[in-house]
């Protein structure tokens, strides 16, 4: 059975597109991955966009969706980003809340810490799903 994770954060612009697409990336079809936020903004941000293609990882065709009740009942495991009470929780599913800094409104000099840290922790998340 393959696991399913659903990344979540407020506007589904930032931490979790960017979580995201890093374990999509080190994952490739072991996991089903998803992202969502509670209050989804327009578009991800565009400094997140830029950062994460330094690494390689494009994600300019990625759109903040609406977390739904189906999307968390679907997931093995829900790791929520700042999110607050606005993530429903659900009997039996595993649950992990990172605090992570917001990369809104900051410059690719700020970003690059952030998302470097959910890169280490995404590798992290991989590691313990496969031992």
């Amino acid at each position: 059975m393959t696991p399913e994770v659903l990344f979540v954060c407020v506007h589904n612009a930032g931490r979790s597109q960017m979580a995201a697409a890093f374990l999509r990336h080190h994952a490739g079809d072991r996991i089903v991955v998803r992202s969502a936020g509670s209050i989804p903004a327009s578009e991800v941000n565009q400094g997140v966009v830029a950062s994460m293609s330094e690494l390689g990882i494009e994600i300019t065709d990625a759109l903040p969706k609406k977390l739904t009740d189906e999307a968390v009942e679907a997931s093995d495991g829900v790791i929520t980003m700042g999110c607050g009470d606005a993530c429903p929780i659900y009997p039996g599913k595993r649950y992990l809340d990172w605090e992570l800094e917001d990369p809104a409104g900051k410059t690719a000099d700020e970003i690059r810490p952030i998302r470097d840290e959910i890169n280490r922790r995404v590798r992290d998340l991989l590691e313990e799903l496969f031992e």
